[in-house]
């Protein structure tokens, strides 16, 4: 697959997610009402599943939401469950069989929601059916890091390295159909360039045997690399985002290294299990902006360079059906596969 055919399904599906969202309006969809009146949440905690090993990105957003939603609620516990295994099968399952009282979210991300779907046959549950999205919390930049041995200051370098020997170099993500193994995926398709990937069960594990020297390369989350890159643990060579990022205003994007148009990002919303009802849907959302307007968060998002969010429902299933558009090319022309 060219950069064009990826780039052309990238902007039809952005298209697509644009005109659902206008659709929604056209049709004279009131805005979210509020829900202060809703019984919600009972006397119960509210548990928050995380379908990855604690340490990444995903466990900076949820955490940080979920203690200051918690702060809301009078002490009422919202608490992370961190469930990996399975690509994210695990977790997602669990939340599917929950009841939908609004008391079990689940966070997605592009892995879960627009890459398994293609990747996986077997899936025991529909994501697009079974699942109520509430709103997206986070859009987290990727960064290209390598160990300080490898021997390459600049992306251009380190595609030379890898075009030069494949055998040199090898990647790690948290897990086949994680962001991390998506993104270089991508790259390896833009870039045109082979390297073998060492999935690992989570982001802890993968950091570790990284910072050891014993895989070479990753593509991860800002948030789980930032106090690396300070402490020069990692050396960071480009951006996947469309711009730079504030807190590494000298690393280049992928972009202005020689591939216009790159962007690949993580992404992070909560949903919980369908037939939620819109309540309670919508006093959930609005914990959740109340969350992210918080000092707390601004000031931890900040620190990473992540992006809150806060969309609708509406927008949220919106960009969910465009990603899966762009995914489903790139995992069958990747020949992504599950383990």
């Amino acid at each position: 697959m060219t950069k064009s055919s990826i780039d052309h399904t990238r902007r039809a599906a952005l298209r697509a997610a644009a005109n659902a969202t206008a659709a929604l309006a056209a049709t004279g969809a009131a805005p979210l009402a509020r829900a202060q009146d809703v019984k919600w949440p009972l006397s119960k905690p509210i548990r928050f599943i995380v379908p990855f090993a604690p340490g990444g990105s995903s466990e900076v957003v949820a955490r940080s939401v979920a203690t200051e939603i918690t702060k809301q609620l009078g002490g009422q516990s919202v608490y992370v469950e961190n469930k990996p295994g399975g690509a994210g099968v695990i977790a997602m399952q669990d939340a599917a069989k929950a009841a939908p009282d609004g008391h079990t979210w689940v966070l997605g991300h592009v892995g879960t929601l627009a890459v398994n779907p293609f990747m996986l046959s077997n899936q025991p549950y529909d994501v697009n059916r079974d699942f109520t999205p509430i709103t997206m919390l986070a859009k987290v930049p990727n960064v290209l890091v390598v160990h300080p041995d490898v021997p390459v200051r600049t992306f251009k370098e380190f595609v030379a390295l890898a075009k030069a020997d494949p055998t040199k170099l090898n990647y790690s993500s948290a897990g086949n159909g994680s962001a991390g193994h998506l993104s270089m995926e991508y790259l390896k398709l833009t870039a045109g360039f082979p390297m073998t990937h060492i999935p690992y069960r989570g982001s802890g594990p993968q950091m570790t045997d990284l910072l050891a020297g014993r895989v070479q390369v990753a593509m991860n989350g800002l948030p789980s690399i930032s106090t690396f890159l300070k402490d020069g643990k990692l050396r960071p060579l480009a951006a996947g985002s469309s711009e730079r990022i504030p807190v590494l205003p000298d690393v280049p994007t992928i972009a202005e290294s020689g591939h216009p148009g790159f962007e690949t990002s993580q992404w992070y919303g909560v949903l919980a299990p369908k037939g939620t009802p819109a309540p309670i849907v919508n006093r959930i959302r609005e914990a959740c902006v109340t969350a992210l307007g918080s000092k707390a968060v601004k000031d931890r998002f900040a620190n990473d360079s992540a992006i809150a969010v806060g969309d609708t429902p509406e927008q949220f299933a919106a960009y969910i059906v465009a990603q899966q558009k762009i995914w489903k090319e790139i995992v069958e022309k990747a020949g992504i596969k599950a383990d």
